[in-house]
């Protein structure tokens, strides 16, 4: 072997970065690899940068569980260590009597999670805060916001550094073969021959990548892949200032939040994202969504009309589930899923992955501790 470290971690995300900062304050030694020039450039980059307070997702579920969590783990660790966020608060608005409806559901159903700090508003009282909006009645939760994830993943970075963790870019998972209670990993860095590495622990954050690394792990059963889906959501910059204090939402359509109205940490207003199932990776925004966004946001917001639209950016979702198919949950796997010793995937890790990121980290290495 060329080289030994306790743990292995594939993939320098968000969610990377946090299992690593946790297994490095537990005390492992830490190696971090990503095959890109620098951190977090792929999912952890390309998204709404929302904290959310974990109202949407089925309660028991671990989006649900570790959401609510990291919500409260994320505002406390950020104002413990300099990173910036915004406790904007979130309005879902209902704009038919149906969506009213649905927004009552949605209430019921984030109390069941533990969400109890939302305010029910009448269409009068949300004109009151937000005048720009046209809606029938929306939620108001309070402990939605948004947050600095750049800095937020420097952050991450420098604590497993500062707790003895090794961080390599440009450097490839190859492969790996378990041995009786090591792994023997092959890893590919960007220049030079391949080099070997015993390591007792691998955890797979691999994110768009985590499917591919998980079938090059030798004992590793094929079986308990779970299914793999792209869809890619595009984001709009909008002309002229922001008429909100808030960030807005739709009631929610299958398969996604809806193309709602957010803004960045200098208070810019950008729309979507919205959902496109593609079959091959593609992170170019759409450059053809302007007029879609626009009648999608005209319900609650007539005065977009007024405003240009101008595609900017767009994230691909490492799905698990297809656009037929129920909305699955993250998917962590660990020894009493497949059976390998020291192994743990996580598949699936989309929104509200950000959010939830320190307690994803805490709960792996819990995994591993048991």
């Amino acid at each position: 072997m060329d080289y030994s470290v306790e743990a292995l971690v594939i993939g320098a995300g968000v969610i990377g970065l946090a299992v690593a900062r946790s297994l490095a304050i537990a005390g492992r030694e830490v190696l971090l690899i990503d095959r890109e020039t620098a951190i977090g450039t792929q999912t952890s980059s390309r998204n709404s940068e929302v904290i959310h307070s974990g109202i949407y997702y089925p309660p028991g579920t671990l989006k649900a569980r570790l959401c609510v969590a990291g919500r409260a783990a994320l505002y406390h660790y950020c104002g413990a260590h300099g990173v910036g966020t915004q406790r904007l608060g979130k309005l879902i608005v209902a704009t038919t009597d149906g969506e009213v409806a649905k927004l009552t559901a949605l209430k019921v159903n984030a109390e069941a999670n533990g969400v109890t700090d939302l305010l029910w508003l009448s269409g009068a009282e949300v004109q009151d805060l937000e005048p720009a909006l046209k809606c029938h009645a929306a939620l108001l939760s309070p402990s939605t916001g948004i947050i600095d994830s750049h800095a937020f993943m420097l952050s991450l970075l420098a604590e497993a550094e500062g707790h003895g963790a090794t961080l390599s870019l440009r450097t490839a998972f190859v492969s790996a073969q378990r041995t009786s209670e090591t792994f023997e990993v092959r890893l590919r860095p960007e220049e030079g021959e391949h080099v070997t590495l015993a390591c007792r622990v691998i955890v797979n954050c691999a994110g768009h990548g985590a499917h591919d690394a998980a079938a090059a792990v030798e004992s590793y059963e094929r079986q308990y892949l779970p299914p793999r889906f792209l869809a890619r959501g595009t984001y709009c910059g909008v002309s002229g200032a922001s008429p909100f204090r808030r960030l807005i939402y739709p009631v929610p359509v299958a398969g996604a939040l809806g193309i709602h109205v957010t803004l960045d940490m200098g208070h810019r207003l950008r729309l979507g994202p919205d959902i496109e199932w593609i079959d091959s990776f593609d992170d170019r925004p759409n450059p053809h969504v302007a007029e879609a966004f626009a009648g999608a946001v005209a319900r609650y917001w007539p005065g977009v009309r007024a405003r240009e639209l101008t595609p900017t950016y767009a994230g691909v979702r490492p799905k698990i589930h297809g656009p037929d198919m129920a909305s699955a949950d993250f998917v962590i796997q660990g020894l009493d899923e497949h059976g390998v010793p020291g192994l743990v995937n996580l598949f699936g890790i989309e929104s509200p992955g950000l959010t939830s990121s320190l307690a994803i980290g805490e709960h792996v290495a819990e995994l591993l501790a048991g």
